[in-house]
């Protein structure tokens, strides 16, 4: 699709999008879309320090995976009191 691109086609699509936006208006843009990808990347970041987190948690054993049996509940003290 790009393969016939040469050196002078790069050019005059820099001219064209050098008339849309204008001399003073690319640096705002370029400093925009640097913000953009420095936040991204750092949201990517978090998303996969979260997931390790959250997978290294899934894998830590719980009482009951460590071949221990679990206890059962205490049954509630009755009276020998028949009014209450």
């Amino acid at each position: 699709m790009f393969q016939g691109l040469t050196g002078w086609h790069l050019l005059v699509v820099l001219a064209v999008i050098l008339l849309l936006f204008g001399a003073a208006k690319l640096p705002a843009l370029a400093k925009s879309m640097g913000q953009s990808a420095r936040v991204f990347k750092s949201e990517m970041k978090e998303m996969k320090r979260d997931d390790e987190i959250s997978a290294s948690t899934a894998e830590a054993p719980r009482p009951t995976d460590a071949g221990t049996t679990p206890t059962a509940a205490p049954e509630p003290r009755r009276s020998n009191d028949p009014t209450v």
